[in-house]
């Protein structure tokens, strides 16, 4: 592979990371008159981006380390195939970024860690909009709403305060104190959700992996490459950074890092130590729809969502504490399935396609986006947890800005890369 070349007012930008951030961040830094080469180890949405559940979740602003978490954590995580849950084989690797969790759920930082989760949704809402425009996108969405259901009025009621949240952030939604009226919206939900709270502004992708692809066909339409490469090890020079990859040296002008789960080794090339854990998620795609799914359907207190995949449907959810490295238990897999055939009568569970999927996370739910200290031609963002899809189109335009020198929309400081002080 040759170096990336210089286009008049623009300078040579390397990508690396080809999932929805990477390809987003790509499209944008083409579309400000850079030279824009994307490297990804395995292609485009080849990883987490390929089998997510294709939510733009823009109404999810609370971060996962809240006040009292750790009262709850302990149950949760005994349990193995619950919502949340520790390999026993990963426990002393994750105590670092756990005691970063726990100062992250103390509450002045998580009212913070709100705050800057909600503005950073406003951009990327609006800037989804703008993208969607942009590449004739609207075909490949879904407007559809999204339904959280409750079992019993006291479950419901402890949802109240996080709707009472969402309100005070401008996000729309209706609470729903009926079965009856839960069926107008989704019927044929079993008679165990008897509330549930419905954001009528909630979008979907047909299919998240076909949106990646999609915004890849047009960054390479307006002369972008996509070259397949692994990138083991970066270094700043003065006027450029260098990237070892088994097929040689490659430099760029700047470097933008959105590898997801795989960004923090790159970063610790640099000697930025960065938190950065990952969510393995898992799921089940079936071809075809047994059931009449009308929105997008979350199961709060089971940790797992039922969406529309294409013509089928996909089943997935929850959040396994592993790491890269471990074997996946699809098990998980199995349970969830198991719940959907329970609560959606009549559908088949039955001749799925199983998939796990890292997502790469902060201790504070925030994605590192920002300038690398010790490498300032080396830009990251990455982090972003659950919600890459969500986010992605805005810190695209973060990362444009901040390649650009501009200020940027945001104040960057809660999402600095070593807000964490560098050491993990």
């Amino acid at each position: 592979m040759s170096e990336s070349s210089n286009q008049a007012g623009g300078s040579s930008v390397i990508v690396i990371g080809a999932g929805v951030i990477g390809v987003s961040a790509a499209l944008a830094l083409q579309q400000q008159g850079h030279a824009v080469t994307l490297l990804d180890r395995r292609g485009v949405a080849n990883e987490t981006s390929r089998g997510n559940a294709g939510a733009f979740a823009f109404t999810d602003v609370e971060p996962l380390a809240s006040p009292g978490i750790l009262f709850k954590a302990p149950k949760w995580l005994l349990d193995p195939l619950g919502p949340l849950s520790l390999r026993p084989a990963y426990a002393l690797k994750m105590l670092p970024w756990a005691r970063h969790f726990y100062a992250a759920s103390r509450p002045r930082r998580y009212k913070a860690s709100i705050s800057a989760q909600a503005q950073l949704m406003k951009l990327s809402r609006a800037a989804l909009e703008r993208l969607i425009a942009r590449v004739d996108g609207e075909p490949l969405m879904r407007r559809e709403g999204q339904l959280q259901v409750y079992e019993g009025a006291t479950e419901y009621r402890a949802s109240l305060p996080a709707w009472e949240l969402r309100r005070q952030h401008g996000i729309a939604f209706d609470l729903i104190e009926s079965p009856g009226a839960i069926a107008e919206i989704q019927p044929g939900l079993a008679p165990r959700f008897t509330h549930a709270g419905f954001t009528p502004d909630w979008m979907n992708t047909v299919d998240p992996k076909l949106w990646t692809e999609h915004l890849a066909a047009c960054f390479r339409a307006a002369g972008g490459v996509i070259d397949t490469s692994d990138v083991v090890s970066m270094a700043q020079q003065s006027d450029a950074v260098v990237l070892q990859t088994p097929a040689g040296v490659l430099q760029a002008d700047q470097v933008v890092v959105a590898a997801g789960a795989w960004s923090h080794r790159l970063a610790r090339t640099l000697g930025d130590r960065i938190p950065l854990e990952t969510e393995r998620g898992y799921n089940t795609t079936f071809p075809t729809r047994s059931f009449d799914l009308r929105t997008h359907v979350t199961f709060n207190s089971h940790g797992f969502v039922v969406s529309k995949i294409g013509d089928g449907l996909r089943v997935g959810g929850a959040v396994e504490l592993g790491g890269l490295e471990l074997p996946p238990s699809y098990r998980r897999s199995e349970v969830l399935v198991q719940k959907a055939v329970q609560f959606l009568p009549g559908f088949d569970g039955t001749g799925g396609t199983q998939w796990m999927g890292f997502r790469p996370s902060m201790p504070d739910s925030l994605p590192a986006i920002g300038r690398s200290p010790r490498a300032d031609r080396v830009i990251y963002a990455f982090g972003h947890g659950h919600l890459g899809l969500t986010q992605s189109a805005g810190t695209a335009e973060l990362v444009a800005d901040i390649v650009a020198r501009r200020s940027p929309a945001l104040d960057l400081a809660p999402y600095a890369p070593l807000r964490f002080g560098g050491r993990p």
